[in-house]
């Protein structure tokens, strides 16, 4: 009988299950299934939090969707998802397993997302220097728990584990009392030095941080422990992965070359390439610098311009269309919408208007929002405003990443991916019109794909 590896991916809107054949890495099944699990803010401090249960109950039902005679025979087990968030749970207590071979979040706060934007730029500049090449941002584990330390602390009481999303369902999994954390996410979480491998953990003391939440860092790539109990058909025992990033395991699952550049827009967007083997970082954070270096495997970094506005600005434009229309006493469905926008742009091949997408600011530079400009009596239609925002998109990435800086560091091709690009062809007509590398889009960045692709070749 195949044995197999199951991978998931805890993603900001979407969870996804793979069943990857041992043998062949051939992916033998796969589902995925929205979260809907957004929590909508009335407050002031600009939360982005997510439902913890719903996470979980969706985790669940995905898993119950792959097939039973599969999952007897899976070897080991492997998670990536969102990084930077933080939740927080009773390690004792942090879920519940009576009602079945499944468990059910308990004793645990909301999600606190990656789009988190309670830490401002005031805040974030009464926090100490990190020692670290990497700046901390709202959104950043550490800097978000910072925040409860000085305005909530009471909240923190509650609690005697933090980590990822990810993170925690391995910590359940396992039955960890204290969970661990790979350099891949604590190094997204802020104060943390990749390479030393260590927390900061005297600058974290100094401002008044919970030291005992901090996670124990373990290699990326390695194990966490065994399944405590059967999961979903899974035998107890089963080797887990230490949770690692979504946004290197969709690297690792589609990079085959180290000359070979992945762009990924979905939810936000990402260009990256993979640095020498002999590459060390800089001492210090550089905030300005719109590349960073993230810690892949085996000590080597990716060179990364993570954006905050990919698909995400896509989905805004499309309901603010709907909520328009709406009050105009028009119902539209969004889906609909979405594919007469990209048909109108198709016809528009190309557009004076000029859109500055970046309703998000971006971590090096928060306070730079969106712009319309050039507009003209003559490009204010669909089609116009469709393709100059699929281009404001890529405009903006590149601007972050020169496409000489591409061909400077030896890149020969783009690998295009993601879900926005995925269902955007205008959107892909200007990444070729971006770069002059030739772009692919062959095999698609899965996160979960690749982390269960991090089992096979590593235990």
């Amino acid at each position: 009988m195949a044995a197999y590896i199951l991978g998931l991916d805890m993603g900001t809107t979407s969870i996804k299950a793979v069943l990857l054949e041992s043998d062949s890495r051939a992916v033998a099944a796969s589902h995925s299934m929205p979260t809907t699990s957004d929590i909508s803010d009335s407050s002031e401090i600009k939360a982005k939090e997510q439902d913890t249960v719903r996470i979980i109950d969706t985790l669940n039902q995905c898993i119950g969707l792959l097939p039973g005679d599969k999952l007897q025979h899976v070897r080991s087990i492997g998670l990536s998802g969102q990084m930077h968030g933080v939740l927080f749970w009773k390690a004792k207590s942090g879920c519940d397993w009576s009602s079945g071979d499944f468990f059910r979040a308990r004793d645990t706060s909301q999600l606190i997302t990656w789009q988190d934007g309670r830490c401002n730029s005031s805040f974030l500049s009464s926090l100490p220097q990190p020692d670290s090449h990497l700046s901390i941002a709202t959104g950043f584990g550490c800097a978000t728990i910072l925040w409860y330390t000085k305005h909530r602390p009471e909240f923190l009481e509650n609690f005697t584990a933090a980590g990822t999303i990810q993170d925690y369902v391995v910590s359940m999994l396992c039955g960890l009392d204290e969970c661990m954390m790979t350099p891949q996410n604590a190094a997204s979480w802020g104060f943390f030095n990749p390479s030393s491998n260590q927390w900061n953990t005297d600058i974290l003391k100094g401002a008044g941080f919970p030291l005992h939440l901090l996670p124990q860092c373990v290699p990326s790539g390695g194990l966490a422990g065994q399944t405590c109990t059967d999961w979903h058909g899974i035998p107890a025992g089963t080797p887990v992965g230490a949770a690692l990033g979504d946004f290197q395991c969709s690297v690792y699952s589609c990079m085959s070359a180290q000359t070979d550049a992945v762009l990924n827009i979905s939810t936000s967007a990402q260009l990256t390439y993979a640095m020498p083997a002999d590459f060390k970082p800089p001492d210090a954070p550089q905030p300005a610098s719109s590349i960073s270096f993230f810690p892949y495997f085996d000590s080597s970094y990716l060179a990364v311009a993570a954006s905050l506005n990919g698909g995400n600005v896509l989905a805004t434009f499309v309901e603010m269309l709907t909520a328009w229309v709406k009050e105009l006493g028009v119902e539209l469905n969004e889906p609909d919408l979405y594919e007469k926008l990209i048909c109108s742009a198709l016809n528009q091949k190309t557009s004076d208007l000029r859109v500055c997408p970046t309703i998000l600011g971006e971590r090096h530079n928060p306070l730079c929002l969106g712009q319309v400009t050039n507009i003209s009596a003559s490009n204010l239609s669909l089609g116009h405003v469709t393709r100059a925002l699929c281009r404001g998109v890529m405009d903006n990435i590149t601007s972050m990443m020169p496409a000489e800086h591409l061909q400077q560091a030896g890149v020969s091709r783009i690998v295009g991916s993601g879900s926005a690009l995925d269902r955007n062809e205008v959107l892909r007509q200007e990444v070729e019109r971006a770069f002059p590398q030739p772009v692919v889009y062959g095999q698609n960045a899965d996160s979960a794909v690749g982390v269960a692709m991090v089992l096979c070749d590593r235990l």
